[in-house]
This record gives C-alpha cells, sequence and structure tokens, in this order.
C-alpha cells in the first residue's frame, strides 16, 4: 500500500523557515521523481519543487532561492526547507509521487 506522509507544517512569521518533511512507502522511492506541491485557500493546486533521483530539481512559482528541496533516497524521505516565508506562501503543501498523494500539510505564515 502506497503511502506518503507529510510532516513539518505549522504557523510562522513572515521572514521565518519551515522544514517539511515527506515519508513514503510502499513504492519504489528511487526511480521516480517527487515533488511538493502546493494549494491556498479557493486557489489550484500548483508545483513547488520536483526532484529527479537524480538530484535534478524543478522550481515553479517564486520559491527558487528561498525553498529547496532534497531527497533521502534511503530513508525513502523529501525534504522542502522553506526561508524566507511570506504570507503568500501560505497553503496546505502536498507531497507527489507519481499519481500518489500525501494528505497535505497546513503551513501558515503571518504577517
Amino acid at each position: 500500500q502506497v503511502q506518503l506522509v507529510e510532516s513539518g507544517g505549522g504557523l510562522v512569521h513572515t521572514g521565518g523557515s519551515l522544514r517539511l518533511s515527506c515519508a513514503a512507502s510502499g513504492i519504489n522511492f528511487s526511480d521516480y521523481d517527487i515533488g511538493w506541491y502546493r494549494q491556498a485557500p479557493g486557489q489550484k493546486r500548483d508545483l513547488v519543487v520536483r526532484i529527479t533521483p537524480g538530484g535534478r530539481t524543478n522550481y515553479g512559482g517564486s520559491v527558487a532561492g528561498r525553498f529547496s528541496i532534497s531527497r533521502d533516497n534511503i530513508k525513502n524521505i523529501v525534504y522542502l526547507q522553506m526561508n524566507s516565508l511570506k504570507p503568500e506562501d501560505t497553503a496546505v503543501y502536498y507531497c507527489a509521487y507519481r499519481e500518489f498523494w500525501g494528505q497535505g500539510t497546513q503551513v501558515t505564515v503571518s504577517s
């Protein structure tokens, strides 16, 4: 059974940092891209960043230079380090692997 479990969300002030984790099980973790997406209220779900098995990254939107992704192919975990957070980063953040999605973790940035 495939499981993607996100953690690490929370409430932070503008300029703060958070690190999200996504623990994967039931998949061949190192075989495919894995990514982070986010969805703000009333908005569509958008790509934050995706990473290939070899470590190449593809950033969406306005997070490059503030966010970074990494993956541990031994522990089957992907991380999203978020720095210099802004109120517009407020959203539910989801981990995705192929057609599988986690349940999401809320990130709220207060001004």
